[in-house]
Order: structure tokens, then sequence, then C-alpha cells
């Protein structure tokens, strides 16, 4: 399960991140991306981790 929440959290991160960097062009969008997808990851482990008990 761990495995489907951290797909989600990465999806999701790296999405919102790429639609809030667009605006300082593609180079932004890439370093913004990243970095969402890296807190998606966290988020999505940590949330799995917790729904485990």
């Amino acid at each position: 399960m761990k495995k489907v929440f951290v797909l989600v959290g990465t999806t999701l991160g790296s999405s919102l991140g790429w639609w809030l960097g667009s605006a300082s062009g593609l180079m932004g969008s890439f370093i913004a991306s990243m970095i969402g997808f890296g807190v998606g990851m966290y988020y999505g482990a940590q949330l799995a981790r917790r729904l485990d008990g």
C-alpha cells in the first residue's frame, strides 16, 4: 500500500510544482517539479505509515 501512496503523492506533488513553476519558464517548472516530487514522496510515505498503524 505504501507504493500506491508514494506514487500518488509524487504525481500530485510534481504536477503542482510544475504548475507553480510555469510562470518562470521551463527550468523553473522543472526545478519546482522536482521539489514537489520530493515533498510528495515524503508525505505519501508518511501517510502510508500512519494508516498502516
